[in-house]
C-alpha cells in the first residue's frame, strides 16, 4: 500500500485517517526525489557565468584596454567568472551557500591547474623526445662511439639507464634499513636524544643537493681516496634521501593507534616484538610511500652525481670503479648541446626518467597498497585451510582419535566451531 501526503485528512472527530491507495497497475506513479547535489539551475549558473566571463574578458582585452597574453587573459577570465557566478547564485541562495560554492569552485580550479601543469610537463617531454624514443638503439646502445652530428639511429642511453638503476638501488639498500630503524627509534625510545635526532632530521630535509655532493666529495673522495664512481654518487644520494624517509616514516608510525600496542602488550608480547608484528605491518602502506618519496627526491638529482661520479659516455656496469652517468645528468648534458639530435636525446632521457618514477610508484602501489588486515586471495585460502586444520585438531583432541583415522563420534568440523566436552 502507498500513502500520499495530500490524502492524510482529519475526519469529523478530529482523528487523522489517511486514505489508502492500493498498489498495482492502476496506482498513481510516485514522484521520485533526487539525491544529487547538482541541480539544473547550478549547471545553468556555471555555463552562463563561464560564457559571460569569456565575453567580458574578450571585450576588455580586445576593445577597452591594451592588454595581451594568454596568462593575463586566463586570470582575468577566472576572476570575472567568480564574480558573475557569485551574482547568479545569490539570486537563489543565501550568503553561506554562496561562500561554499565559491570555495568549491576555487578548489576545483586549483586542482585543474595542477593537473594541467602536470600534463603539460609530461606531454612536453614526450613531444620533444618523440624523435629519439621510437628507435630501439636508444635503449640498447651507449654514446661511446656517437658524436653530436650522428643521426638518432646511432647511439643510445643504455649507460645512463644502468647507472641510474645501480645508483638508486645502492642508495635504497643504505637508506631503507637506516631510515626505518631511525623512525622506529624516534617513536619507541622517547627522550632528549630522540628529540635532538628529530631536530637534526627536520633540518636535513631542506639540505641543498650541492652540499650533500660536496660532503661526500670531501669525505669519501678526498679524505678516504675512494675515487669518483657510482658508489660515491649513491652515498651522496643517500644523504639526500635519508632525511625524507626518516621524517615521512616517523609521521606514519605516529598514526598507529595506541590501542594496538596495548593489546599486544596485554597478550604478553615485548616492545620490539610488538614493533615487528604490530606497528610495522599496520603502517606498511605508509612506510612504502615514505620510501617512494625519498626515492623520488634522489632519482632526479644532478649536481651530487656530477661531483662524485663524473660524466661518462660509455657503459660502466661496475659502480665501484670509474665514472658513471645517470639519466638526470645525461639530460642536463644533452639539452645544453646546440645540435637538435642531442637535444632530442636529452628529452628522451627525461621521458625515460619519468617512466622510471611511474614504475616505482606502481610497484609501491602493489607492495603497500593493501591496508592492515587485508589479505590477498592466496593468503585467504591459506588462512582458511589453516583454520580447518586447527578445527580438526581441536575436534580430535576433544573426541579422541578414531581407529579408522577420523574421530570416533561427534559432529563434523563444519557443524560447530566449539565441540562439546567429552563425557568423563
Amino acid at each position: 500500500m502507498t500513502l500520499t501526503t495530500d490524502q492524510i485528512r482529519p475526519d469529523a472527530a478530529g482523528t487523522v485517517t489517511p486514505d489508502v491507495v492500493p498498489d498495482g497497475p492502476g496506482a498513481p506513479a510516485e514522484t521520485r526525489r533526487t539525491t544529487s547535489a547538482l541541480h539544473a539551475r547550478d549547471v545553468f549558473a556555471l555555463v552562463g557565468a563561464g560564457a559571460a566571463a569569456l565575453a567580458l574578458t574578450s571585450v576588455i582585452f580586445g576593445r577597452v584596454l591594451p592588454f595581451d597574453g594568454a596568462l593575463g587573459f586566463t586570470v582575468v577570465a577566472h576572476l570575472a567568472f567568480m564574480a558573475l557566478y557569485a551574482v547568479l547564485i545569490s539570486l537563489d541562495e543565501n550568503g553561506a551557500v554562496i561562500r561554499a560554492r565559491l570555495a568549491q569552485t576555487l578548489v576545483h580550479a586549483l586542482a585543474f591547474l595542477l593537473l594541467a601543469a602536470l600534463l603539460f610537463i609530461v606531454g612536453y617531454a614526450l613531444w620533444r623526445g618523440r624523435e629519439a624514443l621510437p628507435h630501439p638503439n636508444f635503449f640498447t646502445e651507449d654514446m661511446s662511439g656517437t658524436g653530436p652530428l650522428q643521426p638518432l639511429t646511432e647511439g643510445g642511453m643504455l649507460h645512463a639507464i644502468v647507472g641510474t638503476l645501480e645508483q638508486i638501488g645502492i642508495s635504497l639498500l643504505v637508506t631503507v634499513p637506516l631510515g626505518l630503524a631511525c623512525a622506529v627509534f624516534l617513536n619507541e625510545v622517547p627522550g632528549r636524544y630522540a628529540r635532538f635526532v628529530r631536530t637534526i632530521v627536520e633540518a636535513m630535509t631542506a639540505l641543498p643537493s650541492i652540499v650533500a655532493g660536496l660532503f661526500v666529495y670531501a669525505t669519501a673522495i678526498l679524505a678516504l681516496g675512494l675515487g669518483k664512481s657510482g658508489f660515491a654518487a649513491s652515498l651522496a644520494l643517500s644523504v639526500m634521501m635519508l632525511p625524507i624517509i626518516i621524517r615521512a616514516s616517523d609521521v606514519v608510525i605516529r598514526l598507529v593507534p595506541g590501542s594496538l600496542r596495548e593489546a599486544s602488550y596485554a597478550l604478553g608480547a615485548g616492545q620490539w616484538r610488538t614493533v615487528w608484528t604490530v606497528v610495522l605491518p599496520t603502517s606498511r602502506s605508509g612506510l612504502t610511500t615514505a620510501v617512494i618519496l625519498g626515492t623520488a627526491r634522489g632519482i632526479g638529482e644532478t649536481s651530487p652525481v656530477l661531483l662524485t661520479s663524473g660524466a661518462a659516455t660509455g657503459l660502466n656496469a661496475n659502480p665501484f670503479d670509474g665514472p658513471q652517468t645517470s639519466l638526470p645528468l645525461a639530460t642536463f648534458t644533452l639539452v645544453a648541446s646546440p645540435e637538435k639530435a642531442m637535444i632530442a636525446r636529452g628529452f628522451g632521457c627525461a621521458a625515460l626518467l619519468m617512466a622510471l618514477v611511474l614504475l616505482l610508484f606502481l610497484l609501491a602501489r602493489v607492495i603497500g597498497g593493501r591496508g592492515p588486515g587485508q589479505l590477498s586471495r592466496r593468503q585467504q585460502k591459506r588462512r582458511t585451510a589453516a583454520s580447518l586444520r586447527d578445527l580438526e585438531r581441536m575436534g580430535s583432541q576433544a573426541y579422541g582419535p578414531d581407529p579408522s583415522g577420523g574421530r570416533a563420534d561427534g559432529p563434523g568440523p563444519e557443524a560447530s566451531a566449539v565441540p562439546p566436552p567429552r563425557a568423563g
